[in-house]
């Protein structure tokens, strides 16, 4: 395998921003479908036939197939290791050793042209989206940034934007910022940008590879503004230094409405809590010491965690610092704090606050937790099957006695013949990855009780197993 620096094919420019990736020749058109091919965010800038913009979500040598999500679906595509192109974000090319080698990183915006060959996808090319290039005049560091926060818009003569969909938006925002969507840019920036065409106004979006921040701020240029900034590290290099801020009404609508899984924290004292709280949430007096408790909490460092006091907002900022000096990188305070809450007349929870802090991510779709699927595994009832989808070497050497072996990239071929649709078919492999594949092929075939063991997995020739999970 060779590699090479590719200069050409991944280009950012500011003059008319825009994400161009050299683009193979197709003769055969993809076929119609209900599946996705790019994530919300991106049909702004990219609609391109052949192509998905998507995220890198998981690959399979074994299975030769590469999963790219799109929002809420996913999306699985064919490769031959020999023969895709991968170009990384560093523009470095190589074949699908990039992928063995995890030059591409997971969670990371891709682009797949592909090919359609007996109706299936092939991917020729998979490109990770490249940090966007901007001017150095034009730059706005994070030090900068936090020293007009740190003074407010009036006082340091700024207007902060952020250019990221409301429902970003709404998940936590830099302080002061207003949300001016780049895709409903020309229909609010009339309403929301100064009149003073000289102003200091900054952007921010997602991080080193979001378009849409340099993309307002060349919108922003042809309007007549001369003191553009882009702060080019985004929400995502604010957010490992800095907490963020969210209101009530984006609280409830982004987070507890959607039932999305994050860490509510109370800081008010019993006397306060007591009167009455947000549900779900738990009491964490800590604002006079919070550096004890905050050793005590069990919790992964990327934790969305939100931070509430009564008003003032001085005890939830002393939390909300001592919480980013432990190393949690994805800390929120309530803006107006429980007062506002309750001003917005959003419901009230009465009795006892929670003690404990606990953060349990929400499960991939489709995903079976471990003590369902051990309970299976143990005693098979008849209305289930457990489908193992690892090669025929690998169920050779040990599976499990109450499983079939169809490896993955056969399930489209037997399915029909061995895979009855009136069973909750659980797949599992070795680590996961296929087994969330194969329950994706599955659920395209119209299976309508698939799920998946999302976990690695050791077994023996006489059938016993042991699970392992990050």
């Amino acid at each position: 395998m060779r590699s090479e620096k590719l200069y050409p094919a991944v280009m950012i420019l500011v003059a008319g921003i825009s994400f161009s990736v050299a683009v193979a020749a197709f003769v055969q058109p993809a076929s119609a479908g209900a599946k996705p091919s790019i994530v919300k965010i991106c049909d702004n800038c990219h609609t391109e036939p052949r192509a998905m913009f998507g995220y890198f979500d998981n690959v399979s040598f074994k299975a030769k197939t590469i999963q790219v999500k799109f929002d809420d679906a996913v999306e699985l595509v064919k490769f031959d290791e020999d023969d895709i192109k991968v170009v990384n974000a560093e523009g470095m090319t190589g074949d699908g050793d990039f992928l063995r080698d995890n030059r591409v990183e997971k969670g990371h915006e891709i682009r797949v042209d592909y090919v359609v060959e007996k109706g299936i996808k092939k991917a020729v090319r998979l490109t990770e989206k490249p940090p966007v290039r901007i001017p150095a005049d034009m730059l706005m560091s994070t030090a900068d940034l936090e020293k007009l926060v740190a003074r407010g818009p009036e006082k340091g003569k700024y207007f902060l934007f952020d250019s990221r969909p409301l429902p970003r938006f709404q998940e936590g925002a830099i302080p002061t910022a207003v949300n001016l969507p780049f895709p409903d840019f020309h229909t609010l920036a009339e309403k929301l940008l100064p009149g003073d065409k000289k102003a200091l106004i900054i952007f921010y979006c997602g991080g080193p590879t979001c378009n849409m921040s340099p993309a307002s701020a060349d919108k922003g240029i042809k309007l007549g503004y001369s003191n553009l900034k882009v702060y080019k590290d985004g929400i995502q290099g604010w957010s490992t230094k800095n907490y963020g801020v969210l209101s009530a009404q984006s609280l409830k609508e982004a987070w507890i409405d959607k039932d999305i899984p994050h860490v509510l924290l109370d800081v008010r004292a019993a006397r306060e809590s007591e009167q009455g709280f947000i549900k779900g949430a738990v009491a964490f007096p800590a604002h006079h010491n919070a550096a004890p408790l905050i050793e005590k909490l069990v919790l992964k460092k990327n934790a969305p965690i939100v931070v509430y006091d009564s008003k003032e907002g001085v005890p939830a900022v002393a939390v909300a610092r001592e919480l980013l000096k432990a190393g949690y990188a994805n800390v929120n305070l309530l803006t107006g704090g429980f007062e506002a809450w309750k001003g917005a007349g959003f419901p009230l929870a009465s009795g006892q606050l929670a003690a404990k802090v606990t953060y349990i991510p929400k499960p991939r779709p489709g995903e079976i937790s471990l003590d369902e699927f051990k309970k299976y595994a143990a005693e098979l009832p008849a209305n289930v099957m457990i489908l193992d989808v690892r090669n025929t070497d690998e169920g050779n050497s040990g599976m499990l006695k109450t499983a079939r072996l169809i490896p993955a990239e056969e399930i489209k071929d037997r399915a029909a013949a061995e895979i009855p649709k009136d069973k909750l078919i659980v797949t599992l492999c070795s680590t996961g990855v296929r087994a969330e594949m194969a329950y994706h092929m599955l659920k395209d075939l119209g299976y309508p009780n698939v799920r998946f063991v999302n976990a690695g997995m050791e077994f023996e020739k006489n059938g016993s197993y042991k699970l392992s999970q990050d």
